[in-house]
């Protein structure tokens, strides 16, 4: 367990490597093809051993996790244990989404201990906000300025334990401030050099917006994708990649002026025949298309 009085360490040589060592994942042409968890949310609370197996018998090489509670670990198994199932497919954690809304909101850093030290046997990189509530993100510029301020913070103590820290966007980010939104807020008012992005191409593009306009104006800030298509006739559903209305092909020929380094393909409603099929065809379209 990570000690109180070892928790705000400046890191050693080892953790300051892996901080800022640039991803050797993509050392070759084809880049890993990860997957979101969160894609079988219903099935994987169930059987975590049966669906991770599913997850690299499709062929996936990395995933980012959810749902982990610190008194439950990852859907009662625990976090070592995780770990040992995800080395036995084949697969790695290379991010994973944690709730951080204790600490934006009261600076609360027990659970935030619990985060970092999974993240380490586990083996990640990075640990990701996935979701801020509603009455911390707020309702004006200056709250997420303070907002910013927030995820700064737990940047700080991120990085002085070995770890990177991303931001997952949906579409509220992009509520209109007068001539900005709060998503070009906390791209401003972040520190470049502690939080990177990790973009959702479809909350992006559902929200009206051009990820291929934002690479260009913030390029490198977005090191991780979530990869997930949007349905040609309802766009509040999802699709198989490929199937849906995101040109893909166009955002991924961009993945250098982006900064990607890894992505993970996501999908949350809408699945045809079921998510584990889905899955598949997904990887698929990825492998065969996109990388």
């Amino acid at each position: 367990m990570i000690k109180r009085r070892d928790f705000l360490i400046n890191s050693g040589l080892a953790l300051g490597a892996l901080a800022i060592a640039p991803s050797l994942a993509f050392a070759s042409k084809e880049r890993a093809i990860g997957i979101q968890l969160y894609t079988l949310r219903e099935s994987l609370p169930k059987d975590v051993k049966g669906v991770l197996a599913q997850v690299g018998k499709a062929g996936f090489a990395e995933v980012e996790t959810f749902g982990y509670s610190v008194t439950n670990g990852f859907f009662g198994t625990s976090v070592k244990d995780f770990q040992s199932i995800l080395k036995d497919n084949g697969l790695k954690a290379t991010s994973n989404h944690f709730d951080f809304n204790s600490f934006i909101k009261t600076g609360e850093t027990e659970t935030l201990k619990s985060y970092i030290e999974t993240a380490h046997i586990l083996g990640s990189e990075y640990v990701t906000i996935p979701h801020v509530i509603t009455e911390s993100r707020g309702k004006s510029v200056d709250d997420y300025k303070k907002l910013a301020g927030g995820i700064n913070k737990v940047a700080e103590i991120c990085h002085s334990n070995g770890l990177k820290l991303a931001y997952h966007n949906h579409n509220f980010e992009f509520t209109k401030f007068g001539a900005t939104t709060g998503y070009e807020v906390l791209l401003n008012e972040t520190d470049k050099n502690l939080v990177d992005f990790e973009m959702d191409l479809y909350w992006v593009v559902r929200a009206g917006h051009d990820p291929l306009q934002l690479f260009k104006e913030h390029p490198g800030r977005f090191k991780m994708w979530h990869v997930k298509d949007m349905d040609k006739v309802n766009p509040d559903f999802n699709a198989a990649i490929g199937q849906g209305s995101i040109d893909f092909k166009a955002i991924f020929a961009q993945a250098k002026l982006a900064g990607m380094q890894r992505f993970f393909l996501e999908h949350e409603s809408n699945y045809i025949p079921n998510p584990v099929e889905s899955m598949k065809t997904s990887f698929d379209y990825i492998k065969k298309n996109l990388v």
